[in-house]
Protein backbone atom coordinates (compact mmCIF):
# COMPACT_ATOMS: atom_id res chain seq x y z
CA UNK A 1 0.00 0.00 0.00
CA UNK A 2 1.16 3.55 -0.76
CA UNK A 3 0.50 6.08 2.02
CA UNK A 4 1.05 9.86 2.19
CA UNK A 5 1.30 11.19 5.75
CA UNK A 6 1.29 14.89 6.65
CA UNK A 7 2.29 16.27 10.05
CA UNK A 8 1.69 19.87 11.13
CA UNK A 9 4.06 22.23 12.87
CA UNK A 10 2.80 21.52 16.39
CA UNK A 11 3.36 17.78 15.82
CA UNK A 12 7.09 18.28 15.11
CA UNK A 13 7.74 21.31 17.33
CA UNK A 14 10.66 19.83 19.30
CA UNK A 15 12.96 16.79 19.47
CA UNK A 16 10.57 14.75 21.63
CA UNK A 17 7.65 15.34 19.27
CA UNK A 18 9.91 14.61 16.29
CA UNK A 19 10.70 11.20 17.79
CA UNK A 20 7.01 10.50 18.44
CA UNK A 21 6.12 11.29 14.82
CA UNK A 22 9.11 9.26 13.62
CA UNK A 23 7.63 6.31 15.55
CA UNK A 24 4.35 6.64 13.62
CA UNK A 25 6.24 6.78 10.32
CA UNK A 26 8.47 3.84 11.29
CA UNK A 27 5.45 1.69 12.21
CA UNK A 28 3.80 2.46 8.87
CA UNK A 29 7.01 1.57 7.01
CA UNK A 30 7.44 -1.64 9.03
CA UNK A 31 4.01 -2.79 7.84
CA UNK A 32 5.47 -2.94 4.33
CA UNK A 33 3.95 0.27 2.95
CA UNK A 34 5.58 2.83 0.68
CA UNK A 35 5.62 6.06 2.71
CA UNK A 36 5.82 9.70 1.63
CA UNK A 37 5.82 12.18 4.53
CA UNK A 38 4.97 15.89 4.19
CA UNK A 39 5.99 18.25 7.00
CA UNK A 40 5.21 21.82 8.02
CA UNK A 41 7.72 24.12 9.70
CA UNK A 42 8.35 23.38 13.38
CA UNK A 43 6.14 25.13 15.94
CA UNK A 44 6.35 28.92 15.63
CA UNK A 45 9.21 28.89 13.11
CA UNK A 46 7.20 30.65 10.37
CA UNK A 47 6.09 33.42 12.75
CA UNK A 48 9.67 33.83 13.96
CA UNK A 49 10.94 34.17 10.39
CA UNK A 50 8.27 36.77 9.59
CA UNK A 51 9.33 38.73 12.69
CA UNK A 52 12.99 38.57 11.65
CA UNK A 53 12.11 39.86 8.18
CA UNK A 54 10.15 42.80 9.55
CA UNK A 55 13.02 43.74 11.88
CA UNK A 56 15.10 44.34 8.75
CA UNK A 57 12.46 45.56 6.31
CA UNK A 58 8.89 46.48 7.33
CA UNK A 59 7.71 45.85 3.76
CA UNK A 60 9.77 43.03 2.28
CA UNK A 61 8.97 41.80 -1.22
CA UNK A 62 6.80 38.71 -1.46
CA UNK A 63 9.46 36.96 -3.52
CA UNK A 64 12.11 37.33 -0.80
CA UNK A 65 9.59 36.36 1.88
CA UNK A 66 8.96 33.11 0.01
CA UNK A 67 12.69 32.39 -0.13
CA UNK A 68 12.90 32.99 3.63
CA UNK A 69 9.75 31.19 4.75
CA UNK A 70 10.50 28.08 2.70
CA UNK A 71 13.51 27.43 4.94
CA UNK A 72 11.23 26.53 7.85
CA UNK A 73 9.95 23.39 6.13
CA UNK A 74 13.46 22.55 4.92
CA UNK A 75 14.64 22.50 8.53
CA UNK A 76 11.77 20.20 9.49
CA UNK A 77 12.39 17.61 6.77
CA UNK A 78 16.15 17.51 7.39
CA UNK A 79 15.63 17.03 11.13
CA UNK A 80 13.02 14.32 10.55
CA UNK A 81 15.33 12.51 8.15
CA UNK A 82 18.07 12.63 10.80
CA UNK A 83 15.62 11.27 13.39
CA UNK A 84 14.67 8.35 11.14
CA UNK A 85 18.34 7.74 10.25
CA UNK A 86 19.10 7.44 13.97
CA UNK A 87 16.47 4.68 14.09
CA UNK A 88 18.29 2.82 11.34
CA UNK A 89 15.71 3.51 8.62
CA UNK A 90 16.44 4.34 4.96
CA UNK A 91 15.23 7.89 4.35
CA UNK A 92 15.78 10.93 2.17
CA UNK A 93 14.53 14.50 2.62
CA UNK A 94 13.67 16.58 -0.43
CA UNK A 95 12.43 20.13 -0.97
CA UNK A 96 9.47 21.19 -3.06
CA UNK A 97 11.64 22.17 -6.01
CA UNK A 98 13.57 18.88 -5.84
CA UNK A 99 10.26 17.00 -6.05
CA UNK A 100 9.26 19.07 -9.07
CA UNK A 101 6.27 20.92 -7.63
CA UNK A 102 5.72 23.60 -10.27
CA UNK A 103 3.53 26.59 -9.39
CA UNK A 104 2.47 29.93 -10.80
CA UNK A 105 4.38 33.05 -9.73
CA UNK A 106 1.83 34.30 -7.20
CA UNK A 107 4.33 34.66 -4.36
CA UNK A 108 2.87 34.01 -0.92
CA UNK A 109 -0.18 32.16 -2.25
CA UNK A 110 1.00 30.20 -5.29
CA UNK A 111 -1.13 27.58 -7.02
CA UNK A 112 0.24 24.19 -8.01
CA UNK A 113 0.30 23.79 -11.79
CA UNK A 114 2.12 20.47 -12.18
CA UNK A 115 3.98 17.87 -10.11
CA UNK A 116 6.62 15.49 -11.44
CA UNK A 117 6.45 12.06 -9.81
CA UNK A 118 9.80 10.83 -11.16
CA UNK A 119 12.07 11.76 -8.22
CA UNK A 120 9.76 10.39 -5.54
CA UNK A 121 9.13 7.15 -7.42
CA UNK A 122 12.88 6.69 -7.89
CA UNK A 123 13.42 7.03 -4.13
CA UNK A 124 10.51 4.71 -3.29
CA UNK A 125 11.95 2.08 -5.63
CA UNK A 126 15.00 2.08 -3.34
CA UNK A 127 12.63 1.36 -0.41
CA UNK A 128 13.35 4.74 1.14
CA UNK A 129 10.99 6.80 3.25
CA UNK A 130 10.62 10.11 1.38
CA UNK A 131 10.22 13.22 3.56
CA UNK A 132 8.97 16.21 1.54
CA UNK A 133 8.97 19.88 2.53
CA UNK A 134 5.37 21.07 2.39
CA UNK A 135 4.09 24.56 1.60
CA UNK A 136 6.52 25.24 -1.26
CA UNK A 137 7.23 24.88 -4.95
CA UNK A 138 9.05 26.55 -7.81
CA UNK A 139 7.79 28.72 -10.68
CA UNK A 140 8.78 28.78 -14.36
CA UNK A 141 11.64 31.18 -13.58
CA UNK A 142 13.05 28.72 -11.00
CA UNK A 143 12.04 31.05 -8.15
CA UNK A 144 10.93 29.50 -4.88
CA UNK A 145 7.23 30.02 -4.11
CA UNK A 146 5.04 29.25 -1.11
CA UNK A 147 1.46 28.01 -1.23
CA UNK A 148 -0.04 30.20 1.49
CA UNK A 149 -2.12 29.21 4.49
CA UNK A 150 -2.69 25.46 4.70
CA UNK A 151 -0.03 24.91 2.05
CA UNK A 152 1.36 21.71 3.57
CA UNK A 153 -2.10 20.10 3.57
CA UNK A 154 -2.38 21.07 -0.10
CA UNK A 155 1.07 19.59 -0.82
CA UNK A 156 0.09 16.29 0.79
CA UNK A 157 -3.20 15.97 -1.10
CA UNK A 158 -1.57 16.99 -4.40
CA UNK A 159 1.14 14.35 -3.99
CA UNK A 160 -1.46 11.73 -3.06
CA UNK A 161 -3.39 12.59 -6.24
CA UNK A 162 -0.41 12.57 -8.60
CA UNK A 163 1.14 9.43 -7.11
CA UNK A 164 -2.23 7.62 -6.82
CA UNK A 165 -1.72 6.95 -3.12
CA UNK A 166 -4.06 4.55 -1.35
CA UNK A 167 -4.33 6.86 1.68
CA UNK A 168 -3.68 10.50 2.54
CA UNK A 169 -3.40 10.83 6.31
CA UNK A 170 -3.38 14.32 7.85
CA UNK A 171 -2.09 14.23 11.43
CA UNK A 172 -3.15 17.08 13.76
CA UNK A 173 -3.40 17.83 17.47
CA UNK A 174 -6.99 16.49 17.63
CA UNK A 175 -8.25 12.96 16.97
CA UNK A 176 -10.32 13.80 13.91
CA UNK A 177 -13.10 16.09 12.73
CA UNK A 178 -15.57 16.94 15.49
CA UNK A 179 -19.03 18.40 15.56
CA UNK A 180 -17.38 21.45 17.18
CA UNK A 181 -13.97 22.34 18.60
CA UNK A 182 -13.51 19.71 21.37
CA UNK A 183 -11.14 22.03 23.22
CA UNK A 184 -13.91 24.60 23.71
CA UNK A 185 -17.27 22.84 23.40
CA UNK A 186 -18.48 20.31 25.93
CA UNK A 187 -19.93 17.16 24.40
CA UNK A 188 -18.29 17.63 20.98
CA UNK A 189 -18.41 14.33 19.07
CA UNK A 190 -15.85 12.87 16.71
CA UNK A 191 -17.26 12.02 13.28
CA UNK A 192 -16.30 8.73 11.62
CA UNK A 193 -16.90 10.22 8.16
CA UNK A 194 -17.78 13.53 6.55
CA UNK A 195 -18.37 14.52 2.92
CA UNK A 196 -16.03 16.74 0.94
CA UNK A 197 -18.76 19.38 0.64
CA UNK A 198 -19.43 19.45 4.38
CA UNK A 199 -15.72 19.58 5.20
CA UNK A 200 -15.19 22.32 2.62
CA UNK A 201 -17.92 24.43 4.21
CA UNK A 202 -16.54 23.87 7.72
CA UNK A 203 -12.98 24.68 6.58
CA UNK A 204 -14.07 27.90 4.87
CA UNK A 205 -16.18 28.89 7.88
CA UNK A 206 -13.38 28.83 10.43
CA UNK A 207 -12.88 25.17 11.40
CA UNK A 208 -9.09 24.79 11.51
CA UNK A 209 -8.66 21.04 11.06
CA UNK A 210 -8.13 21.18 7.28
CA UNK A 211 -7.61 24.07 4.90
CA UNK A 212 -10.28 24.51 2.23
CA UNK A 213 -7.79 24.43 -0.68
CA UNK A 214 -6.69 20.93 0.28
CA UNK A 215 -10.30 19.75 0.55
CA UNK A 216 -11.12 21.27 -2.86
CA UNK A 217 -8.22 19.37 -4.38
CA UNK A 218 -9.18 16.12 -2.64
CA UNK A 219 -12.72 16.40 -3.99
CA UNK A 220 -11.50 17.19 -7.52
CA UNK A 221 -9.20 14.16 -7.68
CA UNK A 222 -11.10 11.76 -5.43
CA UNK A 223 -8.43 11.59 -2.72
CA UNK A 224 -9.82 10.15 0.52
CA UNK A 225 -8.36 12.05 3.48
CA UNK A 226 -8.12 10.63 6.97
CA UNK A 227 -7.67 13.12 9.82
CA UNK A 228 -5.84 11.60 12.79
CA UNK A 229 -4.08 12.57 16.01
CA UNK A 230 -0.29 12.73 16.21
CA UNK A 231 -0.51 11.87 19.91
CA UNK A 232 -3.09 9.07 20.18
CA UNK A 233 -3.17 5.92 18.05
CA UNK A 234 -6.90 5.82 17.27
CA UNK A 235 -8.97 5.78 14.07
CA UNK A 236 -9.70 9.29 12.85
CA UNK A 237 -12.26 10.84 10.49
CA UNK A 238 -12.44 10.03 6.78
CA UNK A 239 -13.27 12.83 4.35
CA UNK A 240 -14.82 11.39 1.18
CA UNK A 241 -17.50 11.87 -1.47
CA UNK A 242 -20.31 9.76 0.01
CA UNK A 243 -20.72 8.77 3.65
CA UNK A 244 -23.11 6.58 5.57
CA UNK A 245 -24.83 8.59 8.26
CA UNK A 246 -27.18 7.98 11.09
CA UNK A 247 -30.61 9.11 9.87
CA UNK A 248 -31.28 11.54 12.69
CA UNK A 249 -28.00 13.45 12.28
CA UNK A 250 -29.17 16.59 10.48
CA UNK A 251 -25.95 18.60 10.84
CA UNK A 252 -22.32 17.50 10.86
CA UNK A 253 -20.67 20.41 12.57
CA UNK A 254 -20.65 23.92 13.99
CA UNK A 255 -17.93 26.46 13.28
CA UNK A 256 -17.15 30.01 14.30
CA UNK A 257 -15.03 32.62 12.56
CA UNK A 258 -13.87 35.65 14.51
CA UNK A 259 -11.84 36.99 11.59
CA UNK A 260 -14.69 38.92 10.00
CA UNK A 261 -15.88 42.52 9.94
CA UNK A 262 -19.23 44.03 8.98
CA UNK A 263 -19.35 46.96 6.57
CA UNK A 264 -22.54 49.04 6.34
CA UNK A 265 -22.89 51.47 3.45
CA UNK A 266 -25.60 53.87 4.60
CA UNK A 267 -27.82 56.02 2.40
CA UNK A 268 -27.24 54.37 -0.97
CA UNK A 269 -29.58 55.89 -3.62
CA UNK A 270 -32.49 53.55 -4.41
CA UNK A 271 -31.61 53.28 -8.10
CA UNK A 272 -30.67 50.43 -10.46
CA UNK A 273 -26.97 49.57 -10.51
CA UNK A 274 -26.06 50.85 -7.04
CA UNK A 275 -25.34 47.37 -5.60
CA UNK A 276 -23.19 46.62 -8.65
CA UNK A 277 -21.14 49.77 -8.10
CA UNK A 278 -20.59 48.99 -4.40
CA UNK A 279 -19.52 45.39 -4.97
CA UNK A 280 -17.57 46.12 -8.13
CA UNK A 281 -15.49 48.44 -5.96
CA UNK A 282 -14.80 45.49 -3.65
CA UNK A 283 -13.99 43.22 -6.58
CA UNK A 284 -11.48 45.66 -8.08
CA UNK A 285 -9.74 45.84 -4.69
CA UNK A 286 -9.70 41.99 -4.59
CA UNK A 287 -11.69 41.96 -1.33
CA UNK A 288 -13.89 38.91 -0.81
CA UNK A 289 -17.44 39.58 0.33
CA UNK A 290 -19.53 37.04 2.22
CA UNK A 291 -22.91 37.71 3.87
CA UNK A 292 -24.92 40.47 2.13
CA UNK A 293 -28.03 42.25 3.35
CA UNK A 294 -29.86 45.18 1.75
CA UNK A 295 -32.44 47.02 3.83
CA UNK A 296 -34.72 49.93 2.96
CA UNK A 297 -33.52 53.19 4.44
CA UNK A 298 -35.08 56.65 4.35
CA UNK A 299 -36.00 59.08 1.57
CA UNK A 300 -35.49 56.69 -1.33
CA UNK A 301 -32.24 55.26 -0.04
CA UNK A 302 -31.07 51.80 1.01
CA UNK A 303 -28.48 50.53 3.46
CA UNK A 304 -26.21 47.75 2.18
CA UNK A 305 -24.48 45.57 4.77
CA UNK A 306 -21.89 42.89 4.05
CA UNK A 307 -19.03 41.04 5.71
CA UNK A 308 -15.37 40.94 4.69
CA UNK A 309 -12.28 39.28 6.19
CA UNK A 310 -11.14 41.23 9.24
CA UNK A 311 -7.74 41.88 7.66
CA UNK A 312 -9.48 43.63 4.73
CA UNK A 313 -11.80 45.87 6.77
CA UNK A 314 -9.54 48.92 6.67
CA UNK A 315 -8.91 48.56 2.93
CA UNK A 316 -12.64 48.09 2.26
CA UNK A 317 -13.46 51.29 4.12
CA UNK A 318 -10.74 53.18 2.25
CA UNK A 319 -11.78 52.13 -1.28
CA UNK A 320 -15.46 52.78 -0.53
CA UNK A 321 -14.64 56.22 0.80
CA UNK A 322 -12.93 56.99 -2.52
CA UNK A 323 -16.20 56.37 -4.42
CA UNK A 324 -18.58 57.88 -1.87
CA UNK A 325 -19.36 60.99 -3.91
CA UNK A 326 -19.66 59.18 -7.26
CA UNK A 327 -22.06 56.58 -5.83
CA UNK A 328 -23.82 59.12 -3.65
CA UNK A 329 -24.12 57.26 -0.36
CA UNK A 330 -24.05 59.06 2.98
CA UNK A 331 -21.42 57.31 5.10
CA UNK A 332 -19.84 53.98 6.09
CA UNK A 333 -19.93 52.08 9.38
CA UNK A 334 -17.31 49.41 10.13
CA UNK A 335 -17.89 46.92 12.96
CA UNK A 336 -15.03 44.58 13.89
CA UNK A 337 -16.73 43.29 17.05
CA UNK A 338 -18.57 40.51 15.21
CA UNK A 339 -18.27 36.77 14.70
CA UNK A 340 -19.79 34.40 12.16
CA UNK A 341 -21.27 31.19 13.58
CA UNK A 342 -22.37 28.48 11.17
CA UNK A 343 -23.97 25.05 11.10
CA UNK A 344 -23.15 22.64 8.27
CA UNK A 345 -24.78 19.39 7.19
CA UNK A 346 -25.96 17.58 4.09
CA UNK A 347 -29.00 16.50 6.11
CA UNK A 348 -30.43 20.01 5.77
CA UNK A 349 -31.35 19.31 2.15
CA UNK A 350 -33.99 16.78 3.20
CA UNK A 351 -35.03 18.10 6.62
CA UNK A 352 -37.15 21.09 7.56
CA UNK A 353 -36.81 23.28 10.63
CA UNK A 354 -33.02 23.15 10.94
CA UNK A 355 -32.59 26.94 10.81
CA UNK A 356 -35.44 27.37 13.28
CA UNK A 357 -33.66 25.10 15.80
CA UNK A 358 -30.49 27.15 15.43
CA UNK A 359 -32.35 30.42 15.93
CA UNK A 360 -34.20 28.97 18.93
CA UNK A 361 -30.88 28.05 20.55
CA UNK A 362 -29.64 31.61 20.10
CA UNK A 363 -32.93 33.02 21.40
CA UNK A 364 -32.70 30.82 24.52
CA UNK A 365 -29.14 32.08 25.07
CA UNK A 366 -30.36 35.69 24.62
CA UNK A 367 -28.04 36.26 21.65
CA UNK A 368 -29.14 38.71 18.97
CA UNK A 369 -28.71 37.87 15.28
CA UNK A 370 -27.43 40.71 13.08
CA UNK A 371 -27.28 38.99 9.66
CA UNK A 372 -28.21 35.59 8.18
CA UNK A 373 -26.87 33.66 5.20
CA UNK A 374 -27.99 30.24 3.95
CA UNK A 375 -27.12 27.61 1.35
CA UNK A 376 -28.24 24.03 0.74
CA UNK A 377 -25.98 22.65 3.47
CA UNK A 378 -25.16 25.71 5.60
CA UNK A 379 -26.74 28.38 7.78
CA UNK A 380 -24.54 31.24 9.03
CA UNK A 381 -25.37 34.07 11.41
CA UNK A 382 -23.46 37.19 12.38
CA UNK A 383 -23.45 37.99 16.11
CA UNK A 384 -21.42 39.98 18.62
CA UNK A 385 -17.93 38.53 18.96
CA UNK A 386 -18.05 38.20 22.74
CA UNK A 387 -21.07 35.86 22.39
CA UNK A 388 -19.42 33.49 19.87
CA UNK A 389 -18.31 30.72 22.24
CA UNK A 390 -21.64 30.79 24.10
CA UNK A 391 -23.49 30.61 20.77
CA UNK A 392 -21.52 27.57 19.56
CA UNK A 393 -22.15 25.73 22.84
CA UNK A 394 -25.86 26.60 22.84
CA UNK A 395 -26.33 25.45 19.24
CA UNK A 396 -24.36 22.27 19.90
CA UNK A 397 -26.52 21.47 22.93
CA UNK A 398 -29.65 22.01 20.83
CA UNK A 399 -28.62 19.59 18.07
CA UNK A 400 -26.52 17.04 19.93
CA UNK A 401 -27.96 17.15 23.44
Amino acid sequence: MFIVQKFGGSSVADAEKMRRVAGVIADTYAEGHDVVVVLSAQGDTTDDLIEKAHEINPRPSKREMDVLLSTGEQQSVALMAMTLEAMGLPVVSITGWQVGIETNANYGSARIMRISSERIRRELDKRRIVVVAGFQGIDKNDDITTLGRGGSDTTAVALAAVLHADKCQIYTDVEGVYTADPRKVQGARKLKEITYDEMLELASLGAQVLHNRSVEMAKRYGVIIEVLSSYVRKPGTKVKEVVRKVEEMKISGIAKDNNVARIVVIGVPDEPGMAFRVFNTMARAKINVDIILQSYGRENTNDISFTVPLADAEAAEAVLDEVRESIGFDHINVDTNVSKVSIVGAGMMSASGIAALMFEALYDAKINIQMISTSEIKVSVLIEKNHADLAVQAIHNKFFG
